[in-house]
C-alpha cells in the first residue's frame, strides 16, 4: 500500500505521460512512425496501444469504483494493434486522447477516499482481483514501459 506522497507522485506521473509520449513522436516522419524492428510493434502502434490500454484500465477503475467487485473484459493486445486504426491513424489522435484521458483519469484519482482505493474488479484471465490503488502503479509502469519500447524503436532507426 502507497502512502498519500506516493500516490500523488504516481498521479503526477500518469498524468505527465501525453506529454512525455509527445515529445518523443513530434516531428517524426511518417517512415519513422511505421518503422518496424524486429519483433516488435512501430512507434505508432505503441502509441495507439497506450490509447487503448489506458482507456481500458480507466474503464476498469471506473468499474471497480461504481460496482462490487466486478470482472472485467480481458481483450487482445496483439489483435488491437493489428486493426486497421492503430496502422492507418494519425498519432496525434491516439495523443488528444491519452492527453484527455490522462488528465480525467488523474482528476478522478485525486478525489478518492481511503476506501475507494481499496476497491477491486477482478481479471477472469489473470485469475485476480485488481484493486484502483495497484492499478495506478501498473498503468504508470506500463506507460514507462511504452516510452522505452519507442525510444528503443527510434535507436533502430537512428532516432
Amino acid at each position: 500500500m502507497t502512502n498519500l506522497a506516493e500516490r500523488g507522485a504516481l498521479i503526477m506521473k500518469l498524468r505527465a505521460l501525453p506529454d512525455q509520449i509527445r515529445e518523443l513522436v513530434d516531428g517524426l516522419s511518417e517512415a519513422e512512425l511505421l518503422a518496424h524492428p524486429e519483433g516488435e510493434w512501430t512507434v505508432a502502434q505503441n502509441v495507439h496501444h497506450l490509447a487503448d490500454s489506458h482507456f481500458n484500465a480507466f474503464c476498469r477503475v471506473k468499474l471497480a469504483l461504481t460496482e462490487n467487485r466486478p470482472t472485467i473484459k480481458p481483450y487482445d493486445q496483439d489483435a488491437w494493434a493489428a486493426l486497421s486504426d492503430a496502422n492507418h491513424t494519425a498519432v496525434s489522435e491516439s495523443l488528444s486522447i491519452l492527453k484527455g484521458l490522462h488528465s480525467r483519469w488523474a482528476r478522478l484519482l485525486e478525489s478518492l477516499t481511503p476506501e475507494q482505493w481499496g476497491r477491486k474488479f477482478y481479471h477472469p484471465e489473470n485469475k485476480v482481483e485488481v484493486s484502483v490503488e495497484e492499478m495506478l502503479s501498473s498503468y504508470v509502469n506500463h506507460g514507462e514501459g511504452h516510452i522505452r519500447q519507442i525510444k528503443e524503436a527510434l535507436a533502430t532507426i537512428g532516432k
